[in-house]
């Protein structure tokens, strides 16, 4: 694949984003800004607590990508860079919703006016788009994509997380919510005031919990019969020690430049951006010990909020959009790959892409979220998925991903990047006729500064990168993987994880 000659066909999107790895795909956000005068805002205090009941504080938009499950092939390329193009208006529209606060408190009806019915408007016009590339090839367009345009505004406390449609078909790996015990729920207990964050994006304090109050909630897993694989393959590809990044993503948005809206470490492959090939993958070259291992695994970077600036203060998915502060290192990168419980695997096939996780999982709900955080010492005990764990001194923080294991046996990527893979059910089975495969799992551990809340303001937060809009919720973390191999290592991983070895 050239570069990108894909060309925006009117000026209402020159800036095209999409989701990562994640990933809720396109169209789908939360906006979300600090309705509150910030302090040099000269207003009284009487007109912003006068306004204040009327202002949106978040706007939800329903997520256009995941609803588009059959797109011919020949209209993808083109869809997925209109669905970039609604990223990027979701975009424009938080940034605009948090530098319009005075106008905003003076006029009730700004955010309606002003900024909702524009980015209808604009939403409607992609949609169109979309609906015609995809009739335009002899593909039918889903009924009803003209009534997703409009987003609607709400008061800080409604949000989608912890709801939402499964609409991947997929059910994510158990992973149960710390909630419950942590105190506080999803969107800050009362905090909604202030997001938190160096940018003023997030993490808020709400987002953490110390791990120790947090009551055991790992289940068990399924048990196993006499047909399972038991071995498993561990792939040594470093921790990204050498920087390799950028803010692309080749699976959701090929040819568009920061389409992930946010920095990815990458191990393995070292020539994946936005602008990759299959025949890219095979030339990239590896960071992995096995050299015929040239799989992509990528996942947003950690940053730690202390202050401190990185090398992307300034650029787009950087600090433009409020992924700010210190990049760290995982002190450790596992990548195992396992076997099913109930049955043999059978080899992934060459260029299988697999997203686990959803990067807007704040706005969409739980369906496709597969975050996982915890600390050493507890992995086995305690699992989070919507608070950001603080460790015990001498505990590192710990995120693990377990990605789907069954496969349709077709298809190496589907229209929504998810329906051509699954999780196995809650004994551990493959349904619908999906295959078993090898299950890609993967541990990144970091040494990071132990948070501590200070009247109600969290000090020290790390945080995942992420869109704007989704405020650097634990629950939106992601990773992605591009399966790409040579010399018959695709082969060698199934028969060591069927025959039950260790390699």
């Amino acid at each position: 694949m050239g570069r990108n000659t894909r060309k925006r066909r009117t000026p209402l999107a020159t800036k095209a984003i999409a989701a990562s790895a994640a990933l809720a795909l396109g169209g789908g956000g939360l906006i979300w800004a600090n309705f509150y005068a910030s302090a040099h805002e000269s207003d009284s205090a009487q007109n912003y607590t006068k306004a204040a009941g009327t202002q949106v504080a978040t706007i939800s938009c329903p997520d256009i990508g995941q609803k588009l499950t059959n797109v011919p092939d020949q209209a993808r390329a083109d869809v997925d860079g209109e669905l970039a193009n609604l990223d990027g208006q979701i975009t424009e529209a938080y940034q605009r919703l948090a530098t319009t606060r005075d106008a905003q408190a003076r006029d009730a009806s700004f955010v309606q006016n002003s900024i909702l019915q524009p980015l209808k408007e604009r939403r409607a016009v992609i949609i169109d788009r979309i609906k015609l590339e995809i009739t335009r090839v002899g593909g039918t367009s889903p009924a009803g994509l003209e009534t997703l345009a409009a987003c609607t505004g709400s008061s800080a406390g409604q949000t989608n997380a912890g709801g939402g449609q499964n609409t991947g078909g997929n059910t994510a790996s158990p992973a149960p919510s710390a909630s419950a015990s942590a105190g506080g729920g999803q969107n800050g207990g009362g905090q909604q005031a202030n997001n938190g964050g160096q940018a003023g994006n997030g993490p808020a304090a709400a987002d953490f919990v110390d791990i120790t109050t947090v009551q055991a909630n790992v289940a068990a897993k399924p048990r196993r019969t006499g047909s399972a694989s038991t071995g498993s393959f561990t792939t040594r590809c470093g921790v990204n020690a050498n920087k390799n990044h950028n803010t692309d993503n080749v699976i959701v948005a090929p040819g568009v430049t920061n389409g992930a809206h946010h920095l990815h470490d990458y191990v393995g492959n070292q020539k994946v951006n936005a602008f990759s090939s299959n025949d890219t993958f095979l030339q990239g070259g590896t960071s992995c010990q096995n050299k015929n291992d040239l799989s992509a695994y990528y996942w947003p970077v950690v940053r730690v909020q202390d202050g401190t600036q990185d090398f992307d203060q300034n650029a787009d998915g950087g600090g433009k959009e409020g992924n700010v502060g210190r990049i760290a290192v995982p002190s450790q990168a596992q990548i195992k790959y396992v076997g099913s419980p109930t049955s043999k695997v059978v080899a992934m096939p060459q260029f299988l892409r697999i997203i686990t996780g959803d990067a807007k999982a704040f706005v969409n709900g739980t369906a496709n979220a597969n975050a996982h955080w915890s600390c050493t010492g507890f992995e086995n005990k305690v699992q989070l998925t919507d608070k950001y764990p603080i460790c015990p001194r001498g505990s590192q923080v710990v995120r693990s991903f377990a990605f789907q294991s069954c496969w349709d046996g077709t298809n190496i990527d589907s229209a929504n990047h998810r329906t051509h893979v699954a999780f196995a059910d809650a004994g551990g089975n493959c349904q619908n006729g999906f295959k078993a495969i090898p299950q890609l799992t993967m541990r990144l551990v970091y040494n990071v500064p132990r948070p501590s809340i200070q009247n109600g303001v969290v000090k020290n937060a790390y945080a995942v990168d992420g869109f704007p809009e989704q405020l650097h919720k634990p629950i939106t973390d992601h990773d992605d993987f591009i399966a790409v191999t040579t010399g018959g290592l695709a082969n060698k991983i199934a028969s060591c994880v069927n025959r039950g070895q260790r390699c």
